[in-house]
């Protein structure tokens, strides 16, 4: 029988006398040597082009704000097109930074923002593990994030090699409101694109306290379980973008 088999696959018999770890036309060792890096490395200028060609492979939408005012219209954009009364926002230094709760709520917009002690202010606790001490998730915002159509988040890291969102539970509130709402909304800075995830857990090991749980999110939600028919925005959001901030913004 598994003469048959190796017959059918041209894999060579063993009868033959050649070893069948070996077959005709393969290398004896076909695995790299340990540590030898099997995808090239990126070029830093080609970062942030590559991380949006990657995202909008998996269904995402890439966008660049260069100025406040990009910035303004591309999220007034995205809020009109899917006819948002209500967003909810993680507790992000870059949000904070841009003053966007109160950007919003000037356009007459129900904002709802992580309010909770952070990490240090819960003795190091994470999102999750507060949870788990009756802390972690606010009811209300749980609510909120399932009412809101669109939720707005910071990424820790936006990873090119798979056009990947990085998220992790240090980033208060932005798992549920990364996944609950249809529409998810990311902002970052071109200093947080890196090229591979060996970088992005390089960069992760060093902090002290970085989370119970870290999200990739690489692309859109969907599935193709039922009758092979691919459906978005099944078990998330199915539309999903991605804003790179310019340091013309944040000044």
């Amino acid at each position: 029988m598994l003469e048959r088999i190796r017959r059918a696959l041209g894999r060579p018999s063993q009868s033959s006398g050649l070893s069948p770890s070996s077959p005709v036309g393969y290398p004896s060792d076909p695995w790299p040597p340990a540590g030898e890096v099997i995808m090239p490395s990126i070029a830093a200028e080609d970062l942030v082009p590559k991380f949006e060609a990657e995202f909008s492979k998996v269904g995402g939408t890439a966008h660049r704000a260069s100025a406040p005012d990009d910035l303004n219209q591309i999220i007034r954009g995205i809020l009109t097109t899917s006819a948002a009364t209500a967003v909810v926002m993680s507790r992000s230094p870059l949000l904070a930074r841009l003053g966007l709760a109160d950007r919003l709520r000037a356009l007459g917009l129900s904002v709802t923002v992580w309010s909770l002690p952070s990490s240090s202010e819960s003795g190091g606790m994470d999102e999750q593990s507060r949870g788990a001490h009756g802390q972690s998730t606010d009811d209300s915002f749980r609510e909120q994030c399932f009412r809101a159509r669109v939720g707005i988040t910071g990424v820790d890291f936006a990873l090119a090699e798979s056009g990947s969102l990085v998220l992790s539970s240090v980033t208060e509130g932005s798992q549920l409101a990364s996944l609950a709402p249809p529409v998810h909304v990311a902002l970052y800075t071109r200093s947080q694109v890196l090229g591979s995830l060996e970088e992005v857990l390089e960069r992760m090991s060093p902090i002290a306290n970085p989370g119970r749980s870290v999200v990739f999110i690489t692309g859109t939600s969907r599935t193709a379980d039922i009758e092979q028919i691919l459906i978005r925005g099944v078990h998330g959001p199915g539309e999903v973008h991605a804003i790179l901030v310019g340091d013309s913004c944040l000044t």
